[in-house]
């Protein structure tokens, strides 16, 4: 099997300050994990381009592209307490989100079986007309609207230990997505209780599973195969993106799971039988240990590529499976059409 690899060394260039968690190490350790031995043969490299304003304007309102551009270009400077932007933030951001883009668009021409895009900054805490979490860009909603745009039903799994709230934001109400996240709970940014289901037209195609610290990948395994599941096949997505966050690793500076690199390889080949071949892309979210990232990134792409390679056994004993109880008692996930 055939993996599109998608990144841009422009992405490198992105900087949110001195000894900030979101560094350009972590990409670094993201290409070093695709050097692996065991999956570089499998992967193909996507030339990526930038994201149109016409791409953005799916999520975002042109004013909040434009400014992201002008702060750019006046040298950029912290936009909340946690995000920061440098002069070359735009255009990574904008190269970021345009790494989807590409990817989808070089899946739909038959060039290989999934993607993963190696990106930065992340996306996933980016509402349409705010900044925040380290996220500039939503990158996963751009790339899932522009195939609802399509016609397309789109699946999109979460399992960042934080909560991903930009991307549920953008799809709240809207059927033709459904969003499905597991992370720790309590934790940054403080959505994603087990309640939030969406709303109107969308009711029931949110799906949040918030674990608590200590969380292991026997128990993330349990919510796909007894909540997720279930809820993916009703929905029956004709494409799948995973937001691929590696900070749940139990090595994690910012967080307090207990996953390893074998939990996100079973997770992510699990969530990939939901597709056909050829209808799956992971996209880079946060992580923050770079051997962790080294080796969940390695794991990933082996399992996209049909690849049995764990450098770390999965974990087990860990608290949550009151979470699972709870999320398969809602029956509000029986409704989907």
């Amino acid at each position: 099997m055939t993996v599109l690899f998608a990144s841009h060394d422009k992405c490198l260039e992105h900087l949110e300050g001195m000894n900030h968690p979101e560094r350009p190490d972590r990409l670094r350790a993201v290409l070093r994990g695709a050097g692996d031995a065991s999956v570089v043969d499998a992967l193909v490299p996507v030339e990526v381009t930038p994201a149109s304003n016409a791409d953005l304007e799916l999520v975002h309102p042109r004013w909040y592209l434009d400014e992201l551009d002008q702060r750019a270009a006046s040298g950029g400077g912290w936009i909340d307490a946690d995000t920061f932007m440098s002069p070359a933030s735009a255009d990574a951001a904008r190269l970021a989100a345009g790494a989807g883009l590409a990817a989808i668009e070089a899946l739909c021409a038959g060039r290989g079986d999934a993607a993963f895009c190696a990106i930065r900054p992340p996306g996933h805490h980016a509402v349409p007309a705010a900044a925040m979490g380290f996220c500039l860009i939503s990158n996963v909603a751009v790339a899932a609207a522009s195939l609802v745009a399509k016609g397309e039903r789109v699946m999109i799994f979460d399992y960042d230990a934080h909560h991903g709230n930009g991307t549920q934001a953008v799809f709240y109400d809207d059927p033709r997505v459904l969003f499905v996240s597991a992370h720790q709970w309590p934790l940054y940014p403080g959505t994603g209780a087990t309640d939030e289901t969406g709303e109107g037209a969308g009711e029931g195609y949110t799906l949040n599973l918030p674990m608590p610290p200590g969380t292991t990948g026997d128990v993330y395994v349990r919510a796909f195969d007894e909540v997720i599941l279930p809820v993916a096949e009703r929905f029956d997505p004709t494409w799948l993106i995973i937001s691929a966050g590696f900070d749940a690793h139990r090595a994690d500076p910012l967080t307090d799971l207990g996953l390893s690199s074998g939990d996100f390889a079973m997770l992510t080949a699990r969530a990939a039988q939901l597709v056909p071949s050829g209808r799956c892309l992971a996209v880079l979210e946060g992580g923050y240990d770079l051997e962790a990232l080294r080796s969940s990134s390695a794991a990933v792409l082996a399992a996209l590529a049909g690849i049995d390679h764990r450098q770390e056994a999965p974990t087990c004993g860990g608290p949550g499976a009151d979470v699972v109880e709870r999320a398969r008692a809602q029956r509000v996930y029986g409704d989907l059409g």
